[in-house]
Order: C-alpha cells, then sequence, then structure tokens
C-alpha cells in the first residue's frame, strides 16, 4: 500500500487530509512539526511527502535539503502564495507546490499525478465488489472480467479514486474527455448509466442532483 507522510501542524488540515487520502486508499502518518518529521524519517519509509512550509522547530524549506538526498517525492502545502516561494519550493525540488486554502479533489489529482511519475501507483484497486487491474486495464467482478469501453474504464478509475466525493459533471467531462464540458451536454449521464448497469453499482453510484455523481462503496 502507498504510504504518505503529512507533515502539517494545524490538526484540522492535518486531519481533512489523511481522512481523504485514505478513503482514497492510502496509508498515512501525520506529524505536526519539522523535527517530528526528520525523525520518522528516520526509522520509516514513504511513497510521497505532502509537507507545510511554516513549521514549528524546522520549516519546510530547511526540512526539504534534509529530504532531497532520499529521494521521496515531495508537494508542499503551504499558505505561502508569491512567486517568489513557489519558485523556491521547486527548485528545492519540489513535486508540486499547492497554495492553501485547496480543494481535496485538487490535492487527491496532484497526489495520483506524482505518484504515477514515480510509478508508485497501485497496480490493483478493490472497490465496490471489483478488482481493477491498472497496469492490464482489465476488469473482474467475482473473477469473470467486465468488457469495458476505454470511456468507461477512465470513468471507472475516477469514481474508484475518488470514492465519497460528489464530482461535478463539468470535472468528470474534462477529466475523463480531456476537452471543455459542452453545456447541456448529456454524455457523462449515458455513460455513467451504461457503467453503472455493467458493473450491477445502481445501489452505490448516485446521481447529487444538480452536481453530478458520487460513489458511496468503501475499498
Amino acid at each position: 500500500m502507498i504510504h504518505i507522510l503529512i507533515v502539517e501542524d494545524e490538526k484540522p488540515i492535518s486531519n481533512l487530509i489523511r481522512l481523504s487520502l485514505k478513503k482514497a486508499g492510502y496509508a498515512c502518518t501525520c506529524v505536526y512539526d519539522g523535527a517530528e518529521a526528520a525523525d520518522v524519517l528516520e526509522t520509516q519509509s514513504f511513497d510521497l511527502i505532502l509537507l507545510d512550509v511554516m513549521l514549528p522547530e524546522i520549516d519546510g524549506f530547511s526540512l526539504m535539503e534534509y529530504i532531497r538526498p532520499m529521494e521521496i517525492p515531495v508537494i508542499f502545502l503551504t499558505a505561502k502564495n508569491t512567486v517568489s516561494d513557489r519558485v523556491k519550493g521547486l527548485e528545492l525540488g519540489a513535486e508540486d507546490y499547492i497554495v492553501k486554502p485547496f480543494e481535496v479533489l485538487e490535492l487527491l489529482a496532484r497526489v495520483n499525478v506524482v505518484l504515477r511519475r514515480y510509478n508508485k501507483t497501485a497496480s490493483e484497486l478493490r472497490i465496490g465488489g471489483l478488482v481493477i487491474d491498472t497496469k492490464g486495464m482489465l476488469v473482474y467482478k467475482d473473477g469473470a472480467e467486465i468488457a469495458l469501453t476505454p470511456k468507461e474504464y477512465e470513468l471507472l478509475l475516477l469514481f474508484a479514486r475518488n470514492p465519497g466525493i460528489a464530482l461535478y459533471r463539468e470535472m468528470i467531462y474534462e477529466r475523463v474527455w480531456n476537452e471543455e464540458y459542452p453545456f447541456g451536454s448529456k454524455t457523462v449521464d449515458l455513460h455513467v448509466q451504461r457503467l453503472r448497469k455493467k458493473l450491477g453499482w445502481e445501489e452505490i453510484l448516485h446521481a447529487v442532483p444538480k452536481v453530478g455523481y458520487r460513489l458511496e462503496a468503501s475499498r
């Protein structure tokens, strides 16, 4: 399982991130200052670090100097939003720089991008009674393969990686079709209807009025 270290001194934010990542299938460890993070890094291994900049004891930029030789990808999470701060973070070796406040969905998307870049994404997802082979792009239910079109498969992955989150139709369309959402389009709804039927997800893939869809399933 992918293990992520969250270094954030504001506990409500840390807890929100932890719960969101846990729902998406990641294991998390939370620490609340830079010195504690350095101690944990000496005894545990991680696939990704989410690192605040303004931390007690040792700030995030200074801690990055300690992390860099470990070759663990880092995403900065910070309220410091000047261009100079972003440039400094990236020049220190961070893979990304997210400014607070941020949407959980954006954070999950960026985490997935960085993990894919480092080939650290799980090769198998289990959710809603399915087994998804992400390398072979195959889907199984009760041992039998379910034939999906490429768009249905991408749609399934989007829901599987964001369980419990209401996804807007516009966002779904832009992520799966890689185009701007055409106003009034029924494309997303038609694909979701077919996907529900193929997967037997009528009871767990719910429509959210005036928003889009949400997958209510545990891994």
